[in-house]
């Protein structure tokens, strides 16, 4: 297949350091030429490919300082990809809802994965306009504000197997990773950690948004020596990070559409501790590959538990369920029934 992959802007593919959406671009772009298929990627310039790159910016916009217009750049990206989209057999959009009413004037075959949440009043009369654009939900849960769309299917994120190694070590201490922001509740993570007795290591970015929320609330936790604080961290250190946790902690605040990284720590071997919400049943056995707690005290409660699950079984589960080559897997399935719906329309017209 001719596949045109067309990620954001704003992250490097794959990104350096924080940027789900980004990673899960690259780690299907990298598996479908793997496989075999004709692969372009409309990404940032620094991005790192196997596939055919198309450039729209010379470096990701996040790291870029003299960007003050990221929109500008996606407009300007989302016009050369319909400029050629003859040339694709099938169109996967990573970038919400910005291409709708490009991809209604062509005619090649498209589908859009939704990475983001979608419990937001401003989306419905947006989804319900475009109900002829096909959309992939990263869960089940993901759909649930918006089940008028057009759903055509929904594929749970995948790493490559070979990513991460198991660890078999139990580890001593408590892990967080990803955003400082309101919604991820690192101040739970630190109160849980305080409460179990047992050293926190954070690797968070903090962005200018929730810079405040940083400073007034989280910062004055952490003075305190069994609170560690690394900031970012990349891919060549999350193996380290998480394989060498006693557990994640994944005290989540809101309707998280996926979460990678409860993936990232059972690729390692490594069980997770989360707040029950959004993604999190879908992705978490409870009682196998870890807990899903309602408070703090239950939280509390499963770190001190959280020795008796199995690490081998938590890595088995994800080679059993995400990997990268399931989920393109997956998305094969879904490019060639857009296909074969297209195929079925040109022969109905011409009948």
């Amino acid at each position: 297949m001719r596949i045109a992959q067309v990620a954001p802007l704003y992250e490097s593919v794959p990104p350096k350091y924080y940027g789900g959406t980004e990673r899960v671009v690259s780690y299907l772009t990298e598996e479908l030429v793997q496989q075999g298929h004709d692969v372009t990627l409309f990404a940032s310039g620094d991005s790192i490919t196997s596939a055919r790159l198309a450039a729209t910016t010379r470096r990701s916009l996040r790291l870029d300082k003299h960007c003050v217009d990221q929109l500008a750049h996606h407009v300007l990206m989302l016009e050369r990809v319909v400029q050629r989209a003859a040339s694709f057999d099938i169109i996967h959009f990573h970038v919400d809802y910005l291409h709708f009413p490009y991809s209604r004037r062509h005619a090649t075959p498209q589908l859009t994965t939704l990475h983001g949440r979608l419990d937001l009043a401003d989306l419905v009369p947006l989804y319900r306009e475009f109900r002829d654009m096909p959309v992939v939900s990263i869960s089940a849960a993901q759909r649930e504000p918006l089940p008028f769309a057009n759903w055509v299917g929904t594929v749970h994120h995948g790493l490559p197997r070979a990513l991460y190694r198991f660890q078999r070590g139990r580890g001593e201490y408590l892990a967080f990773i990803g955003r400082i922001a309101p919604e991820k509740r690192v101040d739970r993570a630190i109160e849980i950690a305080k409460r179990a007795g047992l050293p926190l290591k954070i690797a968070a970015k903090v962005d200018d948004v929730d810079r405040e929320y940083y400073e007034s609330l989280v910062k004055p936790l952490l003075d305190d020596p069994r609170i560690q604080y690394l900031g970012e961290i990349g891919d060549g250190e999350k193996e380290e990070f998480l394989g060498g946790a006693r557990a994640l902690l994944f005290p989540i605040d809101w309707p998280e559409p996926f979460g990678l990284v409860m993936v990232e720590a059972m690729a390692c071997g490594t069980p997770v501790i989360a707040f029950h919400g959004g993604s999190v049943p879908e992705i978490i056995d409870e009682g196998q590959t870890g807990f899903i707690v309602n408070d703090l005290d239950e939280a509390v409660a499963a770190v001190h538990r959280v020795g008796d699950l199995s690490r081998r079984h938590c890595r088995d589960v994800f080679e059993q369920r995400f990997t990268a080559t399931r989920m393109a897997c997956d998305y094969l399935e879904l490019y060639s029934a857009l296909l074969e719906e297209r195929q079925q329309r040109r022969t109905g017209v011409a009948g």
